[in-house]
């Protein structure tokens, strides 16, 4: 595209079309293998291949790219490194949905079968999120993507599995886990979320065996009480005291079950006795324990009742409620149904209701590793979280640790590395098989995914081989970027597997971004249909919006309020960068391209300002973002591109561009070269597409503006005494038109300028500069006052600038004669509608039998008309007296 094929209006469509394949085509988002360069990696939180990318997934990797642009920028050696994680449970939840409504099964299939069509998923998912990538323009080094099931990824999870095994950190053993009876997996604590549901407190009486009466006991879940096999009371209960040790009989069962006493009992809750059911509820099974009780499980895997329960055997959990609940009635057990409504446990990824179920299932002992984090953290090398007070999360997480249930009873993901003997039922755990296979069967499980998730920051640089290059050069990684949601699922278990396995930190910062709410502050889902897609928001403003936008949305840590009119706002900002690069280049003429800075010395009073500004800007700038601090960043490279680089030093330099003086003006468009050069240098991070597609455009030094030199502040450039003069200048014409507006005296209307300066030293600033000042003022004539301060008239408009006044005559603004014309004529209309207002008002017939809003309507609209007038009058008062 050459300067004069700029089209006059920005095309968002028009400038990312074929972009990204040009800049990945070149392999510029590779690490530049310059071994003299330091380091800079990022690994990318991967996306689960179970559908589009959203607005988070948007939200954070638009603060990766901006990163590793700015890096690659300064020269660092950067690898932003790609992938996307399996995701097990979710994945194979969306793949067994498909086959449902196909009318098929994961066990029609059979496992390999199966399989084979999770992986056809995947690829079609993961096709997708890479054009959603491109369309993000994300310089992404695509030669080391990774996948969390890939070969090299296995490797280091069962290296991870069979080191903590050895190490007495993975224990297969029962206990009561959450269980998704939908998907007929275990799951772990922070995969189950938490609803108010409506329930019941089911009162039952508890016969005791010697016919001397009963104990009450309330229950939300009357299905378990099949299990139940005992009765506790708290060994201070002065009201159980005589009957610790005795028995009952359990209702509809027949079975006798013991009364016995324990601390974990609340006495002041309820009655103060409860039912002991270990196989179904976790503080029951810690009881059990303790008093050596039987575990009756009496629930299938997809939550039916087993053989267990009776006649209630093959009966969905809900239904057997229902019948059991009937039964307790009819047989005289129900004593009273108490409606309640409490929090319950749903699967996340279901959402159907989770029942704690005994099962045996693999665990990470996490007690050892929690503190090995908590001791990591108080020293220099510990995780630096942005915004620092989300440590707490990880801290609070890490002091309150339970062990991690890590295995799934689901077909995709990494297969548990254990096997047992077909005949002694001996467990053999390693990273291969044993060799005499055909006596073995393999546990059927698979790995929870937050279990390869946790190794991703040093397993895709080739862990556990530690002389892999790539894990010497880019490991720990530089920075991670996330929401505040994921901290317990996947932040803290990297932390924990990198200190014990590498004995470093994964990375050196966590920034932590919020949730991307709607507009009305509700987080986005599908059931609400508030979803808001990326790639519509690219089809309609173009991606480089998008990511101004999210960069300046928010603060760290914040979430954020969808809003259409900030992206607007956006789109604005970068068509006013087109059109002043347009401006620019349209008038370079035969500028060369250099890289050596302007000479001061050719510097009039307007590129001393622009160049401090600049300067000022570029430190800002590139403070804030070593920070994080994207959004403030944004703030002050907007004041500078629109504020002082469009308005005003633009502006300024047509004087010169428009005039005579050649060498002047090949100064100027050296200067406005330089300006725009690295305003768009500072702009590329967050929008990459537009800055290289105008950088191409202009006269350069190199290739792509992705591999161009970040600015930095030059000493020669920086000049406070001409910024401030400058400033003053700015205050003065400011000042000017706001008396102007004031007057509503239009910009065509010629103007008597009068500036009073306090200060001598601004009068050679004013005089000097007037060709600047009339082509913002338009004025006739300008002259500086200085000496005694004027004496405020009624014939004048004036205006305070910083050391002065600006002063304009009232009959150079406006005809006075027209003008009192109008304001006479106005005043009456004023005047009438007061009248009649005051008239409707007086009358009783109206304010006793008008509704009071009609009144309170006519008496603010009342109010409103006599403010008009008062000021009106005043005005022309004022007016009147200049007349004479």
């Amino acid at each position: 595209m050459s300067q004069s094929d700029m089209s006059t209006k920005y095309d968002p469509t028009a400038v990312e079309t074929g972009m990204y394949k040009k800049w990945r085509d070149a392999g510029y988002f590779k690490p530049s293998g310059d071994k003299k360069a330091k380091p800079y990696s990022i690994v990318i939180p991967p996306p689960n291949v179970t559908g589009k990318l959203h607005m988070g997934h948007a939200w954070d990797t638009t603060f990766q790219d901006m990163i590793i642009r700015q890096k690659r920028m300064q020269g660092f050696d950067t690898l932003w490194l790609p992938g996307m994680d399996h995701a097990g449970i979710a994945t194979q939840a969306k793949v067994e949905a498909k086959l449902r409504g196909q009318g098929i099964s994961r066990y029609d299939l059979g496992r390999k079968k199966f399989i084979d069509q999770v992986w056809e998923w995947k690829d079609e998912y993961a096709k997708t999120i890479h054009e959603q990538w491109a369309k993000l323009g994300l310089s992404l080094d695509y030669s080391r993507e990774r996948f969390t099931l890939d070969d090299g990824l296995n490797k280091a999870v069962r290296t991870v599995f069979v080191d903590l095994y050895k190490q007495g950190l993975i224990y297969r053993g029962q206990y009561i886990i959450n269980w998704d009876p939908e998907l007929r997996t275990a799951l772990s604590d922070i995969e189950v979320i938490h609803k108010d549901d409506q329930g019941a407190f089911y009162h039952v009486k508890y016969p005791y065996t010697d016919g001397s009466g009963y104990i009450e006991i309330a229950t939300t879940r009357p299905e378990t009480m099949l299990g139940d096999t005992a009765i506790a009371v708290h060994p201070n209960d002065d009201r159980y005291k005589d009957v610790v040790g005795k028995k009952v009989i359990l209702p509809l069962v027949g079975r006798e079950i013991p009364i016995i006493a324990d601390h974990y009992v609340d006495m002041q809750f309820g009655t103060g006795a409860v039912k002991i059911t270990p196989a179904h509820d976790p503080n029951d099974f810690e009881v059990g324990n303790r008093h050596n009780l039987e575990r009756i499980n009496i629930m299938n895997d997809d939550a039916t009742i087993n053989e267990n329960g009776g006649k209630y055997q093959g009966l969905d959990r809900f239904e057997a409620r229902k019948a059991i609940v009937a039964d307790l009635k009819k047989e005289g057990y129900l004593l009273s149904i108490e409606p309640i409504v409490h929090s319950v446990g749903h699967s996340e990824r279901s959402g159907v209701q989770v029942e704690p179920r005994l099962s045996t299932q693999w665990f990470v002992k996490m007690k050892p590793l929690a503190e090995q984090v908590l001791a990591q953290q108080k020293t220099d090398q510990k995780v630096h979280f942005v915004p620092d007070r989300f440590e707490h999360n990880l801290i609070n997480w890490m002091e309150n640790i339970h062990d991690w249930v890590i295995s799934r009873q689901l077909w995709w993901g990494h297969r548990i590395p254990a096997w047992y003997q077909k005949d002694t039922g001996e467990i053999y755990v390693g990273m291969e098989p044993p060799k005499d296979a055909e006596n073995w069967t393999q546990d059927p499980d698979v790995l929870d995914t937050w279990f390869s998730s946790a190794l991703w920051p040093f397993s895709t640089l080739g862990w556990p081989n530690t002389d892999a290059p790539d894990y010497k050069r880019y490991f720990p990684t530089n920075t991670l970027v996330t929401g505040y949601d994921i901290i317990p699922f996947w932040v803290a278990r990297m932390i924990f597997q990198s200190e014990h396995f590498t004995g470093k930190r994964p990375f050196e910062f966590a920034l932590i971004h919020g949730l991307m709410r709607d507009s009305q502050g509700r987080k986005m889902s599908k059931s609400l249909g508030n979803g808001i897609d990326p790639m519509d928001i690219i089809q309609k403003y173009g991606a480089d919006a998008l990511r101004w936008y999210l960069s300046t949305s928010s603060t760290p840590g914040q979430d954020a309020n969808f809003s259409e009119q900030k992206l607007e706002a956006a789109w604005n900002f970068i068509n006013k960068i087109w059109n002043i690069s347009r401006f620019v280049l349209m008038n370079l003429a035969d500028t060369p391209a250099s890289d050596t800075p302007p000479d001061p010395a050719t510097f009039d009073l307007a590129d001393r300002w622009i160049f401090h500004e600049l300067n000022e800007t570029i430190t800002k700038v590139t403070r804030l973002s070593e920070r994080f601090e994207f959004g403030e960043a944004g703030r002050a490279l907007y004041n500078f591109t629109w504020n002082d680089f469009a308005d005003w030093y633009v502006e300024m330099s047509k004087e010169v561009l428009y005039g005579t003086d050649e060498a002047k003006k090949a100064a100027k468009r050296k200067n406005l070269l330089w300006v725009l050069d690295m305003t768009l240098r500072m702009l590329h991070p967050t929008m990459p597409f537009v800055t290289e597609k105008i950088w191409q455009t202009m006269p350069h030094i190199g290739d792509t503006i992705m591999l161009a030199k970040y600015p930095v502040a030059h000493e020669e450039f920086a000049d406070a005494p001409a910024a401030a003069d400058m400033n003053w200048i700015i205050a003065v014409v400011r000042a000017t038109r706001n008396i102007r507006s004031q007057a509503n005296a239009p910009m065509s209307k010629q103007i008597h300028l009068q500036v009073f300066m306090a200060d001598a030293h601004l009068v050679p600033v004013f005089d000097h500069n007037k060709p600047f000042i009339q082509r913002f003022v338009n004025a006739s004539r300008m002259d500086a006052l200085t000496g005694e301060q004027p004496e405020a008239s009624a014939k004048m408009m004036t205006a305070v600038v910083p050391g002065g006044e600006v002063i304009v005559p009232l009959n150079e603004l406006v005809d006075m004669q027209a003008e009192l014309d109008r304001l006479t004529k106005e005043q009456t209309r004023l005047q009438t509608e007061v009248q009649r207002a005051d008239k409707k008002l007086a009358n009783k017939g109206f304010t006793d039998k008008a509704p009071a809003a009609v009144v309170a309507e006519v008496e603010k609209k009342r109010a409103a008309y006599q403010e008009q007038l008062t000021t009106l009058t005043s005005r022309l008062a004022d007016l009147q007296d200049s007349a004479q």
